[in-house]
């Protein structure tokens, strides 16, 4: 396999509608969804747009409400969690967009076109869960977190530079672990944070921003299976690449991860909030660090830790692929802010 990585053309004459490789293969660049190789790329587009969410069509009033009911402890361990939150999906949004640059299948360019704006419409969510609670100055405090909490650096420079790596010096290498460090970002550095809004939930609390966490959630789940499928695919491209090396590098990676959420999680949940006990919470990290290295092909980093200890966690998280119910998985609608049922209730 060659050591350089080539920028996908705006068109190619000579190259056939369906690509022949992932990355420095041929590909006109027009997209025919009925003329594409991969054949998961077409239902999971579907997929995807099915999901389709607009943050401010979720009513908030309930939760502003319950804003001020909320104990201090529970005020402040939300904020945090929605800034660190803010900050991952704003570099994810940068990134699907770099590696997009490099990717010479147009159904995956498509998928990840679409997986860029999903990710912008994540991170809107945020600032409308703050704005609707909170004064801006505060807002835009709690936006700042990230820069100057050492628990947030560590674990955020971790995903960082795995990202500015590629970014600085694109080769399959680099290409490669990016993706690596892309599932942990979407498939496991974000569960500490979403157990907390699942628990508030599970009490009646907050109910409106954890229904906009779960339809992230349901949103990551499809971009982590992308970005896997990506990863396992190359390599299936490429026979000469030393599968061995990169699967280590997925089981370490992982393991590694994982040792920073359990970190950021004792200090975010820590003995805060009985009902998340640090025990389960840590078996928990370890057990989607597993289910995540084996979905990419790799072993599992931490051995035994094969079942979910979070039992109650699985109503919010393994939802279906339409808008689903917390507690029934019933279909529903959006409850919409309008001039009958909106902020003149308050």
């Amino acid at each position: 396999m060659t050591n350089t990585l080539k920028r996908r053309k705006i068109a190619d004459h000579q190259a056939p509608n369906a690509s022949t490789g992932i990355i420095n293969g041929k590909s006109s660049n027009v997209l025919n969804w009925d003329d594409i190789r991969f054949p998961w790329a077409y239902p999971m587009y579907k997929n995807m747009l099915a999901n389709f969410w607009i943050p401010n069509e979720i009513n908030m009033s309930n939760d502003i409400r319950q804003w001020n009911t909320l104990s201090g402890q529970e005020q402040d361990t939300f904020k945090k969690i929605i800034g660190l939150l803010a900050f991952l999906d704003s570099i994810q949004t940068d990134y699907s967009s770099k590696i997009a640059d490099y990717l010479t299948d147009s159904s995956l360019t498509a998928l990840m076109q679409v997986l860029s704006f999903q990710e912008v419409v994540h991170n809107q969510s945020y600032s409308y869960v703050l704005s609707s609670l909170v004064e801006q100055q505060e807002q835009n405090t709690i936006f700042e977190y990230w820069k100057h909490d050492d628990v947030l650096i560590e674990r955020n420079d971790f995903i960082i530079q795995g990202y500015q790596a590629f970014a600085d010096n694109p080769s399959p290498e680099t290409f490669l672990e990016s993706l690596v460090y892309d599932v942990v970002l979407e498939g496991l550095f974000f569960y500490a944070g979403f157990s907390f809004f699942y628990n508030l939930a599970r009490n009646g609390k907050m109910v409106s921003t954890s229904t906009m966490i779960n339809y992230i959630n349901r949103d990551e789940q499809i971009h982590v299976t992308l970005f896997a499928n990506i990863f396992k695919e190359t390599l299936k491209e490429h026979p000469d690449i030393d599968k061995q090396r990169y699967h280590q590098f997925v089981e370490e990676t992982f393991r590694k991860a994982a040792e920073l959420e359990i970190k950021w999680g004792n200090y975010i949940i820590g003995d805060k909030f009985p009902e998340i006990p640090m025990t389960d919470l840590e078996a928990y990290i370890k057990f989607m660090a597993n289910k995540r290295s084996k979905q990419m092909g790799a072993d599992k980093p931490f051995p035994g830790y094969d079942k979910n200890p979070l039992k109650w966690i699985r109503a919010y998280q393994e939802v279906d692929e339409g808008k689903s119910d917390f507690f029934e998985q019933k279909s529903r609608q959006y409850t919409k802010v309008s001039e009958d049922n909106g902020f003149d209730e308050l």
